[in-house]
């Protein structure tokens, strides 16, 4: 995501390289550049031209330290005012009454379903609610068995009536069950259609009249584009929903309703999500999606997501086993699962400043860890636990074993000592401070 606009806003920037100042003349060449960037974004018109205008009263008149350059200014003044643009910070879910009832909604397609299982996983895992996810969608084929699974992939409960045709009657039961039972979240999957409809609305509207939810969240395809602002519009001229969830960032989506939303709905975004994962979803932060856009990487959610899966107590142990040279391939492949937990791992690069543009061309097979997992699962229990014992003709079998050549056993051998080795080194710094900050 972002990839394109990302590289036209460089080059916008570019124009002032060299100046000494900042002049009405080169800001106004390079805010021609950087508005025609955010057009072919797919960014509305409206507020594309409204961006550049407040950007340039901004830059105009600014000093230039001689400690930073033009250039370096405008970006600054790009980044605050996109981060502006989309919100400024991050908004919450509002799950406060109990159960709180959260009415998911949105066209057909835009990935209701899948995100009312995220969510589910989300308020399981980060805030502590025990949920109840709700089947209102009494029209599409498979829709109801689609959430069943779903709950079923995050361990969460599940309600549906499969014989009862009157959604607002299932929300409302569904919210007396959550009572009797002692849920504290509700989700409430609605149904979608493939445009904007009389009915739908209709209904929708009753559906939130009768549970009176705490918060109402439209989704939308992030690769719809304009259109997902127009639909957006719609939607919450009828709902007044509480915010925004923008979906499928993983797909070749120009950003455009990502940078547009806020400014033509007056709601936040509260959350993205990419890829079929449960952990896929995060909340959203404007300065955050303002560094990425402008090519500065996301090094605060890279450090947030690996925070999310290694576990504390886990570290402590490996730092031990390190220590006393006893890291061994189960200790290795545990940390493997854990970085596959994180995500798509061209995304996780991407985040990291300067590279994400370093790899944009580069195809990062998401299934590079198999070749390495299948090797680990052909070693004996003992060889793992103890790989000095893998001699060549225990490296033949193993390569036999997975399906892979002897070549590709050597090398994974090669970096788990040399993996060995490096941690074993950060960690015996790190002991070597806190043994010198004793003293």
């Amino acid at each position: 995501m972002f990839e394109n606009l990302s590289e036209r806003l460089e080059r916008s920037f570019k124009i002032l390289k060299g100046e000494g100042k900042i002049t009405e003349i080169n800001v106004a060449e390079t805010l021609k550049d950087v508005r025609k960037a955010l057009l072919d974004a797919d960014v509305n018109y409206k507020v594309a031209k409204s961006f550049t205008d407040d950007v340039k009263q901004k830059a105009i008149g600014q000093n230039v330290l001689t400690a930073i350059r033009p250039s370096q200014l405008m970006v600054k003044i790009v980044h605050d005012e996109l981060a502006a643009l989309m919100g400024g910070q991050a908004a919450d879910i509002n799950i406060k009454p109990t159960p709180a009832v959260i009415l998911i909604s949105g066209l057909q397609g835009s990935g209701k379903t899948t995100f009312s299982g995220k969510l589910a996983h989300f308020l399981k895992t980060k805030k502590g609610r025990s949920v109840l996810l709700v089947a209102c969608d009494v029209y599409r084929p498979a829709a109801i068995e689609q959430l069943r699974i779903i709950s079923e992939q995050v361990e969460v409960s599940f309600y549906s009536e499969e014989e009862n045709k009157n959604p607002v009657n299932i929300a409302q039961n569904a919210v007396k069950y959550a009572q009797i039972k002692g849920y504290n979240a509700v989700i409430v999957d609605t149904a979608g259609r493939l445009a904007i409809d009389e009915q739908m609305m209709t209904e929708i509207s009753a559906i939130k009249s009768a549970v009176k939810p705490s918060e109402t969240l439209f989704v939308v395809d992030s690769m719809t584009g304009q259109d997902a602002v127009n639909t957006a519009k719609e939607f919450n001229d009828r709902l007044n929903f509480d915010g925004v969830v923008l979906t499928k960032l993983d797909g070749d989506t120009r950003g455009g309703a990502a940078i547009s939303i806020r400014a033509v709905v007056d709601k936040p975004i509260k959350f993205i999500s990419s890829g079929e994962k449960p952990e896929t979803l995060d909340v959203f932060h404007p300065e955050r999606m303002a560094d990425r856009i402008l090519g500065m990487g996301d090094i605060v959610s890279l450090v947030e997501k690996a925070q999310e899966q290694f576990d504390e107590k886990e570290a402590r142990e490996i730092q031990a086993k390190l220590r006393k040279d006893q890291f061994n391939f189960n200790d290795f492949y545990k940390q493997i699962q854990q970085i596959k937990k994180m995500g798509n791992i061209k995304d996780l690069v991407g985040m990291i400043p300067k590279i994400g543009k370093m790899v944009k061309d580069v195809d990062i097979d998401e299934n590079a860890f198999k070749a390495t997992e299948a090797i680990i699962m052909s070693m004996t229990p003992k060889e793992r636990e103890q790989p000095s014992l893998i001699d060549m003709n225990r490296r033949k079998r193993i390569a036999k074993g997975s399906g892979t050549h002897i070549n590709e056993v050597n090398k994974l051998m090669k970096q788990f000592e040399e993996t060995r080795k490096m941690m074993k080194t950060m960690t015996n710094k790190e002991k070597m401070k806190q043994m010198m900050k004793k003293r």
